[in-house]
């Protein structure tokens, strides 16, 4: 796909519409969509009109030059401002007004779910939030055997080389190839970088790749049922039952990182898995690849199924079965043909060697990040799961992805801040700050941390993401949700607005970690926008829109002092308070910036902060407040719940 055609192409075809008529002016659009500094309230449009509007405008703005970095491949992302865009939920309305969100497109080819036409109209008001990147979450064709809601998981990949059509808008014509090129040009001409996410670990249970390479795959007897939830049965398939006294073994020796004879699941559960049919000896039978193999032990023919996937760690982990993904059969050993913590995550040493990669397999998925750079340009990847990938792998992705970009980018979900990030090529890492910034005295403990050990890689500065309670949800509400952004907007990371976080949206994408088991039942894959249509509160009042803009410039005015990754530009500073924390960025002979900070969600609380100079007064460059300070250089002042300051120190 030749990008830089893309969205004249799309533009050429909203005129011939025009030309012969077009819709009616009755598809309602956000107002934040038609002036990202308007008013939020719905409006009608004719939807070749509005669309046309958009792109022309995109096309004659002076383009805007992109993040930049230096030290190494893909080190802008030190410098980047990021928001998570998952185009099916964040790029849907309710266009017609009846209450919901339809999963078919309309009779006239428009969807109500989200678009890669609908995302390109988005992103002025992206970037008129301050980001710089777009974090999208997988784009890529999904499956269907298994998928929960009405659309499926965006994360059950049939085909990583391929687009999800559904993210098209069929009143067009043209295909998801040529509206994501679109979008990628629209990104690039706005200065937005794109960083995809991607699935390398598993794949849909009807991949593609499981008809043409069923050895890739792991297979189980088709007459072994699947254990329900909440059962314990050793003989249904599920996650593998061990004792306790296996388990306190596993965690020993993994937490000293032995990988030598870890225990294995037990017989009857290892007799599930049958070895991988052939090509010839496989079929798709209503919407399931099924097999036959001949048993070894009786020589008759047997039919087997391609099993679905569960967490993989801990090993008696509570997570419910991934009905709609399996795992990928990266090693292959005729001791390790099952799916369990030792052979996808925690791999046994007797598995793990070179001789065992599944080579034809691995050089698939190396050559996966290739086809989306050279075919659409794109910026970087987010890895998911790619703590599980052996780091062998990993390494020939990231020197194959930078034979062909230089300045890629590679982004790890990695919860710890780690110096093998950078040996292993990662420019930003997840990091721990969502989990940290909730619990005050672990913040404060983690503070101290950073400025002992500094930050090896630049982390996420996210308050949510698509697996949690939105940060709307915790104590403190919108106060909450600005606290967490502005503290993480100050530390050395990539400030990472989740999308909806700015429209206050309460109701989140997927029930991964965080919740009770009542609000797990009141969340079934129907209610969850991961798996079924739904749109974020784009008209909602209020919102966080504005308070996130000034946040960002305030950042952006003071990036190259706040990006300083080294643990003498992080200091800790005493507030007399344990419920207030303060820190100071960059201080150097007595300048820099400081941030003080109620973490309290419901009291004010009042903090006493000693300044290494004696200035009369203080401004927080949030707000404009005026902050003075007593004749010593004391500075007292009394912080509203969930507050946060940040004043220039000179």
């Amino acid at each position: 796909m030749n990008a830089d055609l893309a969205l004249n192409r799309i533009a050429d075809c909203l005129r011939e519409h025009l030309a012969t008529g077009g819709s009616p002016a009755t598809y309602r659009v956000p107002g934040l969509w038609l002036d990202p500094y308007g008013a939020a309230d719905a409006r009608p449009v004719a939807p070749e009109a509005f669309f046309l509007d958009r792109i022309e405008a995109i096309l004659a703005a002076p383009p805007r030059p992109a993040v930049t970095g230096t030290g190494g491949p893909g080190e802008w992302g030190r410098y980047a401002v990021a928001y998570n865009l998952f185009v099916r939920a964040g790029a849907a309305f309710d266009h017609d007004g009846d209450g919901q969100i339809g999963v078919l497109p309309g009779a006239d080819g428009w969807r109500e779910t989200g678009t890669f036409l609908k995302a390109i109209t988005l992103l002025p008001f992206i970037r008129s939030l301050g980001c710089n990147t777009i974090h999208l979450l997988p784009i890529t064709a999904i499956g269907h055997d298994g998928n929960k809601g009405n659309l499926g998981s965006p994360f059950a990949i049939r085909d990583p080389y391929a687009l999800e059509e559904s993210l098209a808008e069929p009143a067009l014509g043209l295909g998801a190839e040529v509206e994501f090129a679109a979008f990628v040009e629209a990104s690039h001409r706005l200065g937005l970088r794109v960083v995809v996410e991607f699935v390398f670990r598993t794949a849909a249970k009807d991949a593609v790749w499981a008809g043409e390479h069923p050895e890739w795959f792991y297979w189980v007897r088709a007459d072994v049922r699947d254990r329900q939830p909440g059962e314990v049965a050793a003989d249904a398939y599920g996650a593998p039952v061990f004792t306790p006294e296996e388990l306190a073994r596993i965690y020993e020796q993994v937490g000293r990182q032995d990988y030598r004879d870890l225990p294995a699941p037990h017989a009857i559960y290892r007799r599930m898995f049958a070895p991988p049919p052939r090509p010839t000896d496989v079929q798709m039978a209503d919407g399931k690849w099924q097999g036959v193999v001949t048993d070894p032990a009786t020589g008759e023919r047997v039919a087997v199924r391609i099993p679905g996937a569960f967490s993989d760690w801990t090993p008696d982990s509570e997570q419910p079965p991934w009905t709609d993904v399996t795992y990928l059969r990266l090693y292959d050993h005729p001791n390790f043909d099952y799916i369990a913590y030792n052979t996808v995550r925690m791999y046994d040493a007797r598995l793990a060697r070179p001789e065992n990669a599944v080579v034809a397999l691995w050089d698939k998925i190396i050559e996966v990040i290739p086809h989306w750079q050279t075919g659409y340009g794109i910026d970087g990847v987010m890895i998911d799961m790619g703590h599980a990938l052996p780091p062998s792998l990993k390494q020939r992705m990231v020197a194959r992805a930078r034979e062909n970009n230089p300045d890629f980018a590679l982004w790890a979900e990695d919860f710890d801040l780690k110096p093998t990030s950078r040996a292993e090529g990662y420019n930003v890492v997840v990091g721990p700050f969502m989990q940290t910034v909730r619990n005050r005295e672990g913040l404060a403990r983690w503070l101290g941390e950073l400025a002992t050990k500094g930050v090896p890689a630049p982390f996420m500065a996210m308050p949510e993401n698509h697996n949690c309670p939105r940060a709307v949800t915790w104590p403190g509400g919108l106060a909450y949700s600005l606290y967490a952004t502005t503290i993480g907007a100050f530390l050395p990371a990539v400030p990472y607005l989740h999308g909806g976080q700015e429209l206050a949206e309460t109701h989140p994408i997927n029930t991964g970690f965080d919740f009770t088991l009542e609000e797990l039942a009141r969340l079934p894959a129907e209610r969850l926008p991961l798996f079924s249509s739904a749109a974020y509160g784009w008209t909602r009042q209020p919102n966080l829109v504005e308070p996130l803009r000034r946040l960002l410039a305030v950042r952006a005015r003071y990036a190259e002092l706040v990006t300083d990754s080294r643990a003498e530009s992080i200091r800790p500073v005493e507030t007399g308070n344990p419920r207030v924390i303060a820190f100071e960025r960059g201080v150097r002979d007595g300048s820099g910036l400081l941030v003080i900070a109620n973490s309290d969600m419901a009291q004010t609380q009042t903090a006493r902060v000693a300044l290494p100079a004696a200035p009369r007064r203080l401004a927080d460059l949030l707000t404009g407040a005026i902050y003075p300070t007593e004749a010593d250089g004391t500075l007292v002042l009394t912080l509203a719940p969930a507050q946060v300051i940040v004043c220039e120190l000179a």
